[in-house]
């Protein structure tokens, strides 16, 4: 596995300040009221600096035929186990697996209220007991950065241990426990080994069946990618850490044709624009990006990747981006400035902080679609 050397600058001031209290989404949409799907969420939409408010359910209209959605497959993990240090509860998070058979984790501890609070003190050597009599041990930090997560040794099957005794991760700003399948997006498919993603890939939750049944009946196309994410500490704003990932080549042959219709990425007379590459994610961001070459085509390529995109990097293959909304100091935000600009970004989060939106898995999203300049006699009805 690789590790990245470069840091990008996290700590930067935005002109909207944080997110604002009482905006997280404590449940899931469709517990919110009866009659509701996942799709009952609120979509702000990016186009350059204008901004423009939606149901999610607008989305097959806001795209058009020839687009495509990339999207990730990584099912959502159970990776939330009690365990003990001593007589000391503590509370493991997994995040992800190495080749050497270690396991990223991040050692929390319960804080009374069903959920649990970053903790502090882990040192090499620590022993941690697990249910069914299994334990770890905490072998060194992650990252030279910090000692939030720890390469540990278990001593037995660890995807066994989360079937049998995990449960999804949850932060405290969720109301209550959830079953796994609230946390498995449409797109989710079984892994051959058992991996997937310690958190889920939120930003593709809002999709139903019968929304993606929609956006394929009006020419959306798919393109399915796999990056199993690791942990995000609501408590900590770092770069990611380094994540399998896995581009198949007939994505990779899809994407790169889509790029190919993109003439100058402008519509001739008497043309329609090329469909847009549009990610389903930051993980799916990463993915792709992590496959693309300095020539920009996408070839087909799994293992690990430390690839952080940041405006300074840019992106070379996507053109748009469905996500969530994130915390002002979130490495994420380098990655939406990447595709759509500072100001862009900095003009969505003012108008989400001022319509009130959503933050957190179960929340709003965003869609940054890139900036274009339509000529009135090239519109066919509402597509250019």
């Amino acid at each position: 596995m690789s590790r990245g050397t470069g840091v990008p600058p996290l700590a930067r001031s935005r002109t909207w300040g944080k997110a604002p209290e009482g905006l997280s989404a404590r449940v899931p949409a469709e517990q919110r009221g009866p009659g509701l799907d996942r799709d009952a969420v609120r979509l702000l939409v990016s186009h350059g600096e204008e901004v423009t408010h939606h149901a999610f359910g607008e989305l097959p209209e806001l795209l058009r035929a020839g687009d495509l959605l990339v999207v990730n497959t990584s099912p959502t993990l159970a990776a939330a186990v009690d365990g003990r240090i001593g007589h000391a509860r503590v509370v493991v998070h997994f995040s992800t697996r190495g080749d050497d058979g270690r396991w990223a984790v991040e050692l929390r501890e319960p804080d009374g209220r069903g959920t649990t609070r970053a903790r502090t003190g882990a040192r090499t050597g620590t022993e941690v007991m697990l249910p069914g009599a299994g334990r770890l041990v905490l072998e060194e930090p992650v990252s030279p950065r910090g000692e939030r997560l720890w390469w540990a040794r278990p001593d037995g099957d660890v995807l066994e241990l989360l079937r049998a005794h995990g449960r999804p991760i949850r932060y405290a700003y969720t109301e209550r426990d959830q079953p796994l399948s609230v946390y498995q997006t449409v797109f989710a498919l079984p892994s051959a080994d058992g991996s997937g993603s310690a958190e889920m890939p939120s930003a593709a939750r809002p999709f139903t069946a019968r929304l993606v049944t929609e956006l394929v009946s009006r020419g959306v196309r798919f393109a399915p990618v796999t990056l199993h994410t690791g942990v995000a500490s609501a408590e900590a704003h770092e770069p990611p850490y380094p994540e399998r990932f896995a581009v198949p080549e007939a994505s990779a042959r899809l994407i790169n044709a889509v790029k190919a219709e993109q003439p100058g990425r402008a519509a001739g007379p008497g043309q329609r624009a090329g469909g847009r590459v549009i990610a389903v994610g930051t993980t799916a961001v990463r993915a792709v990006e992590s496959a693309a070459g300095p020539d920009g085509v996408v070839r087909a390529a799994a293992g690990w990747t430390d690839l952080v995109v940041t405006p300074e990097r840019g992106v070379r293959v996507v053109d748009g981006l469905l996500t969530g909304l994130h915390e002002p100091q979130a490495s994420h935000l380098l990655m939406l400035e990447a595709v759509a600009g500072r100001a862009a970004v900095d003009r969505a989060y003012e108008e989400a902080v001022r319509g009130r939106y959503l933050w957190h898995e179960f929340g709003d999203v965003h869609l940054i679609l890139p900036e274009e300049s339509p000529h009135p006699e090239h519109c066919d009805g509402n597509t250019w």
